[in-house]
């Protein structure tokens, strides 16, 4: 089954609220840096060579559903793809939080920088 980014973060939301996230307004400013404190855990997830040794393959379902707790703790959490995920699911949550249909904007941006000069003009990353 395919999905597209606003379906996830709908879902994402949804969990927050579910979770308690978000009994009272949400500080954005508090909530950007949420996001940047995960790309953080993701450098020094990387920076000590915390890696998944193999990728879950969630396309053909997951092989392992009764364990799925003891094998994500054991292999999945605080991993360099651990940590972008919670990156990711921060920024889907804010997103559907400020009502931004965050998808529309991606393919917006995509398409915009296929319109750029190489490297943007002149920058070096």
């Amino acid at each position: 089954m395919n999905r597209t980014i606003l379906e996830f973060q709908k879902e994402i939301y949804s969990i927050a609220i579910e979770k308690g996230f978000y009994e009272e307004r949400r500080n954005i400013p508090t909530k950007l840096m949420l996001i940047v404190s995960e790309i953080s855990e993701a450098m020094e997830a990387d920076r000590s060579g915390k890696r998944m040794v193999k990728s879950i393959d969630v396309v053909n379902g997951w092989h392992f559903v009764n364990d799925f707790i003891p094998y994500f703790e054991n292999h999945c959490k605080d991993t360099f793809e651990d940590e972008l995920a919670d990156a990711v699911i921060r920024i889907l949550d804010l997103a559907e939080y400020e009502g931004i249909n965050l998808e529309a904007h991606i393919i917006a941006k995509i398409r915009y920088n296929k319109t750029r000069d190489i490297k943007h003009g002149g920058k070096k990353y």
